[in-house]
């Protein structure tokens, strides 16, 4: 029977990234093949090179590329712009038998994947704090607050991932000692540049809560039973302040 084309080029995609099939055995056999295997595994390979620059100034380039390629065996990738490729890297490292003697290098991985979604985000307008002083205090709890498309936060509860994050990526000296604890990460874009900051447990809590859609008051409740002797209104303000909302609504609860 012929093969139907979804089948021929689901195949064909498989034999790149080295699993054989009947199917595909004549075309593979071919010399030419292996040039064009080799040519599309070092683009996804030097795809996440690139998209990872943080993890490979911990483990090296040899080290990275090695274990990109492992990868991008097991998980090709399913955009043409591979600028966005490597969703799946940090989740591998973490189950990366050579990567077990360094935790927290996943969550490095996910705070570098966190930029690149910032940086490639869509452009909006961010709201700013006497935006709100238009409702009345009474409608305050009824207030939805909307995160920018360009905002991220991560809260990692394992380790300081953030501060070995943030050391390196500025290719700044790492400090002898670590306070070994669990750090958050909000990163944000103004003016077409990434930052980031460190974020509480209760910021992300209540960013989370937004992104839900939920209240202001719900939201806050959310926040507060991570830190219950949270001062909300600087948190808003914090946050507001860091560009990190588009905008506010009001709504009622559902």
């Amino acid at each position: 029977m012929k093969p139907s084309l979804a089948s021929f080029q689901d195949a064909f995609v498989d034999a790149l990234y080295g699993t054989e099939s009947s199917l595909m055995e004549s075309l593979t056999n071919q010399p030419g093949f292996t040039v064009y295997r080799n040519t599309v595994l070092k683009g996804t390979t030097d795809a996440l090179q690139a998209n990872f620059p943080t993890v490979e100034r911990l483990v090296g380039t040899d080290w990275l590329r090695s274990a990109a390629a492992i990868h991008a065996r097991l998980s090709p990738p399913t955009d043409a712009r591979l600028l966005h490729y490597g969703a799946d890297f940090p989740g591998f490292l973490d189950s990366f038998v050579p990567a077990q003697d360094i935790p927290y290098l996943g969550d490095v991985a996910r705070l570098d994947l966190l930029w690149t979604q910032v940086h490639c985000a869509a452009d909006e307008p961010g709201m700013e704090l006497n935006d709100l002083s238009q409702f009345p205090e009474t409608e305050l709890g009824n207030l939805r607050l909307t995160p920018r498309a360009s905002t991220r936060w991560l809260w990692l509860p394992d380790c300081p991932a953030y501060t070995i994050w943030r050391i390196n990526r500025e290719q700044l000296e790492m400090p002898e000692e670590l306070n070994w604890q669990g750090e958050g990460a909000l990163l944000t874009r103004k003016a077409g540049r990434v930052h980031w900051q460190a974020a509480s447990v209760a910021d992300c809590a209540f960013l989370d809560a937004c992104a839900a859609h939920l209240p202001l008051d719900l939201a806050a409740d959310k926040a507060i039973e991570t830190e219950p002797d949270l001062n909300l209104e600087n948190l808003i303000i914090r946050l507001v302040s860091t560009n990190a909302f588009a905008g506010v609504d009001l709504g009622r609860p559902s």
